[in-house]
């Protein structure tokens, strides 16, 4: 193998430079060049041909290869498992990422002892030393095991570390403060958080060997370093909820190895997070008495249906463009439903401040919310409160027609076992026969829903 060379590779059309220059040469971007290790691999042999790089078989058919019975790891946390997608799979990869302080140390490490009796086990500190995290063990009650430690930063030394110890899960906290020998930058560079990743991800393939990798989150929510880490690995989880409150919600947006927009829910204890088995009933605040703006929907989270409480606040303006502001809702589809308000409803809010949110700090990005919105704003402006017992959902088109949403069943199963008598549903979603002791309201149009004896 030919001595590695270091170019440089622009972000933004991919041509590359012998030297870093401010501007692209090709498409005019400015600092978009970034460091990279380029390997030579390829030789030339006696024959004229070419050999080197990934050892290539032989051509099968689909039907030929028959998929291997993977034996998920249980990681000993249910909830971890649901968003993992029903364990770990040996030799996959997995990003953690969020906020500083919000829990994603304790949880690996929670997970790495719990798993502990079954696997083997090596946790990979670079921002902590080895007292740091032995003191943080001793404050969970993790200490009595036999867990590996190691506090290194240099991937070749992690990775011969790994090979020699031979774990089948293996923690790396944080993947910033990892580099590689190959490139001349600063630890936490684009270039040295891309290629220590792309190591670590070909020997976990390798070596069927787990690997955990914690993440930094920038100030805009995203993980810190390219847009290409998310890429190169197999599974991405988001940590959600703010840092000064107890509960916690790990979140997967991309899982090769299960269903997306899986959800967790934990609380955070002085003994470390603790699975929050039935999520929906920390979401509802149920109040004394009835309120104005206010009402309970059903929302689904991967698999999982969830209720949570929609409030909306309408107020008078004194701006000459008044305020839309949410919480745990889009922005812009609050704006369209006021207009949809507007238009098939007859109901003007240009002169008022709206407010939206979703109690407990879940943010629903599907369009069921639709309709529990409305009627929360239609509650806030009229003064009137909704039954406690009723619970909404559905979507609401521009058109005025109330579209179904999915797995409208099992909504009402999730909400007759929390003790509901009444929902509103688009007509679609209706089930087909009754359901003991729910009273299902049925509506197509907008119009209707505003008009609904409730």
């Amino acid at each position: 193998m030919a001595k590695g060379k270091v170019l440089y590779s622009c972000n933004e059309c991919g041509a590359q430079s012998s030297k870093w220059t401010g501007q692209c040469g090709d498409c005019g971007a400015w600092n978009s060049l970034i460091e990279v290790a380029m390997v030579a691999t390829i030789q030339r042999n006696r024959a004229g041909g070419f050999s080197g790089g990934a050892g290539a078989g032989p051509v099968q058919s689909l039907t030929e290869v028959m998929p291997d019975d993977v034996q998920r790891q249980l990681t000993g946390i249910a909830e971890f498992d649901r968003v993992l997608g029903g364990g770990l799979v040996p030799g996959s990869v997995v990003l953690l990422g969020g906020d500083p302080g919000i829990g994603k140390s304790t949880l690996l490490l929670q997970t790495l002892v719990g798993m502990g009796q079954q696997v083997k086990g090596l946790y990979v500190t670079g921002e902590e030393s080895l007292q740091q995290v032995s003191l943080r063990a001793h404050r969970l009650g993790l200490a009595d095991t036999n867990l590996q430690l190691l506090a290194e930063t240099r991937v070749e030394t992690i990775l011969a570390t790994a090979q020699q110890q031979q774990p089948q899960v293996m923690v790396v906290d944080s993947i910033q403060t990892v580099y590689t020998d190959q490139l001349q930058s600063a630890p936490g560079a684009v270039a040295q958080v891309r290629e220590s990743t792309a190591q670590l991800v070909r020997y976990a393939k390798q070596a069927e060997l787990a690997i955990f990798l914690v993440g930094h989150v920038t100030k805009e929510g995203t993980l810190a370093g390219p847009r290409v880490l998310e890429h190169m690995v197999d599974t991405v989880l988001y940590f959600e909820g703010d840092s000064g409150s107890r509960y916690r919600l790990v979140r997967a947006f991309k899982n090769r190895f299960g269903a997306v927009n899986e959800l967790g829910v934990f609380a955070m204890t002085d003994k470390g997070l603790r699975e929050v088995n039935n999520p929906s009933a920390i979401f509802l605040s149920r109040h004394d008495e009835p309120v104005p703006g206010s009402v309970v929907m059903v929302t689904l989270e991967g698999s999982r249906p969830l209720l949570v409480e929609v409030q909306a606040l309408v107020d008078d303006s004194h701006l000459t463009n008044p305020r839309r502001v949410t919480t745990g809702l889009d922005s812009n589809r609050l704006a369209m439903l006021l207009a949809v308000l507007h238009r098939h409803g007859g109901i003007v809010t240009y002169d008022q401040d709206v407010f939206a949110n979703v109690v407990g700090g879940v943010r629903v990005t599907e369009t069921g919310a639709d309709l529990a919105v409305v009627l929360a704003l239609m509650s806030s402006l009229r003064n009137r409160t909704l039954p406690q017992d009723l619970v909404v959902f559905g979507e609401v088109g521009l058109a005025g027609e109330i579209r179904p949403v999915p797995n409208g069943q099992e909504r009402l199963a999730e909400a007759v076992k929390h003790g509901f008598k009444r929902a509103l549903v688009p007509k679609a979603n209706a089930p087909r026969e009754k359901i003991p002791g729910l009273d299902v309201i049925a509506v197509s149009r907008l119009e209707q829903a505003l008009a609904a004896d409730l």
